[in-house]
């Protein structure tokens, strides 16, 4: 598949203005449905993915009439199942926007889906199989593991002990591990223990109290997600360990890029990775239906550091997440 890489300012703007762009190719008796399955709120990022999955359906429909978006939330990966195939039996799906809950369980049922030619979009957690999506949309997961990294290292001078935290077992969980990982191999620092948080921020402050318990040092911590960060910062505070030099995450939560902004000494740096990709996948996949030029492949937003100097950028204070 073709591979565009693209700045989140630049798809967004893009992107809205196809959104926006009106109705007139719209043919006049045509009728179109897109579903959109995605992740129930169960913590702060797909918090922000509902809302910015929910603002796209009122923008689409507003601008083209024709075009019937129904969004659907699942709290787990079997719930996320069973809903696709209430979507398929009670609608002529002619595209689907899907965020899989898990990559392994939900790609024989997304497959199902696209046997019937429905147009498959698929965000930011893959599937196990990418033959089966015409589209993809998501951060560049590899890039906030590695750069992430580049900096730890240069940060503790290429030696310490540190420890790491997991999300959800998916493609994009991999993917950012092994990013941060081949750098760090690189070094002479240590990954003392790494183990699955689930992208939970109680899970996190547990999994960080152990942790704790083990190693009587670590230099630094990653949990590749903020909502696990604002756990292990927690259990840090809690244990007073003074030798916990830096604890980073990754996504850009609102509350981490306002301790970027402000200097916080263990957090002074974090990577983007938007919710908003859900409302940019939606934009996309209705422009298939719309007159406008269709777009397949594969499309990756920029993971740069976000530091001090440009966090202004990447923090929207009326934003869930």
């Amino acid at each position: 598949m073709k591979l565009d890489r693209l700045g989140t300012t630049a798809m967004s703007a893009a992107l809205v203005a196809v959104a926006l762009s009106g109705t007139a190719a719209l043919a006049q008796d045509a009728e179109f449905t897109i579903a959109v399955s995605i992740p129930a709120a169960t913590h702060g990022w797909t918090g922000g993915v509902v809302y910015h999955a929910e603002q796209a359906e009122q923008q689409i429909e507003a601008a083209y009439p024709n075009i019937d978006v129904i969004v659907s939330t699942a709290s787990s990966a079997t719930a996320q199942v069973s809903a696709l195939e209430d979507l398929s039996a009670t609608n002529e799906l002619d595209a689907l926007v899907i965020l899989p809950f898990t990559s392994e369980e939900l790609t024989g049922p997304v497959e199902q889906v696209a046997s019937t030619g429905t147009f498959i979009t698929v965000v930011d957690r893959g599937l196990s199989d990418e033959s089966i999506q015409d589209l993809y949309v998501a951060g560049d997961n590899i890039a906030v593991g590695a750069n992430t990294a580049e900096w730890l290292v240069e940060q503790l001078g290429g030696e310490g002990e540190i420890v790491v935290l997991r999300g959800i077992p998916t493609v994009i969980d991999d993917e950012r591990i092994q990013g941060f990982t081949e750098v760090i191999e690189q070094s002479n620092i240590e990954i003392l223990d790494i183990q699955y948080a689930n992208w939970n921020q109680d899970e996190a402050f547990t999994l960080m109290q152990d942790y704790l318990g083990k190693y009587p040092n670590i230099d630094a911590v990653w949990a590749n997600d903020d909502d696990m960060l604002l756990g292990v910062l927690e259990a840090v505070d809690m244990a007073g360990r003074t030798d916990v030099k830096y604890a980073l995450g990754g996504n850009g939560m609102k509350q981490v890029i306002e301790m970027v902004m402000e200097g916080d000494e263990r957090t002074p740096i974090s990577t983007p990775y938007p919710p908003s990709m859900i409302a940019s996948a939606m934009y996309m996949t209705a422009a298939q239906f719309a007159g406008q030029a269709p777009m397949r492949g594969s499309f990756l937003l920029d993971a740069p550091l976000i530091t001090p100097e440009n966090a202004d950028q990447f923090y929207f204070p009326d934003s869930p997440f």
